[in-house]
């Protein structure tokens, strides 16, 4: 068997090391794959998008672009409220205060702005071809973590274990391919 897996699968050699070499090249894969930083303008794009739909606090916006994104991008506070705050003095958006939280609305000219790009949201370009293909990389990742903590806290019966239990998935990801 050719690619980053062990030679034999994932019961070659030692079982511990042979699942903790496989996890961590395949953690590795999708951590390069999978980014979750977008330019400045992107973060833009998405505050206007959102607010051209109805009026959001600034973790509103940042869950929805999550949730949209499928979890390929969640943008940091840090990136979203100067965003929100260069809307709001560029004259895009306005802001109220209630109950402690500031709920941002686009203006005219903001919703002008958004009329006059016309372009797809962001979170639909963060991948290959939109949020189905983020899924993939985060369970992934997921499933290394998880892969991880048995070769770091099970004993060897439990690595081996996990070891038939990703051979497994290996089998069945390549028979999903074989179905075409």
């Amino acid at each position: 068997m050719g690619g980053p897996f062990p030679a034999g699968g994932f019961g070659a050699g030692s079982p511990a090391e042979g699942v903790w070499q496989t996890m961590e090249q395949i953690f590795s894969a999708f951590e390069k794959r999978v980014g979750t930083r977008m330019g400045k303008g992107d973060v833009r794009a998405a505050v206007l998008a959102l607010l051209a739909e109805k009026p959001m606090h600034g973790y509103q916006i940042i869950r929805e672009i999550d949730e949209r994104s499928g979890g390929g991008w969640k943008p940091s506070a840090g990136s979203v409220y100067p965003t929100l705050q260069l809307l709001a003095d560029e004259g895009l958006i306005s802001a109220e205060e209630s109950n402690g939280r500031k709920t941002y609305a686009l203006t005219d000219a903001g919703r002008e702005e958004v009329a006059a790009a016309g372009t797809s949201a962001p979170w639909e370009t963060t991948a290959s071809d939109g949020p189905a293909f983020n899924v993939l990389p985060k369970a992934g990742i997921e499933l290394a973590q998880a892969a991880a903590q048995v070769r770091r806290t099970g004993t060897p019966e439990q690595v081996q274990q996990a070891a038939a239990v990703l051979d497994e998935a290996r089998r069945r990801l390549y028979a999903i391919l074989a179905q075409d």
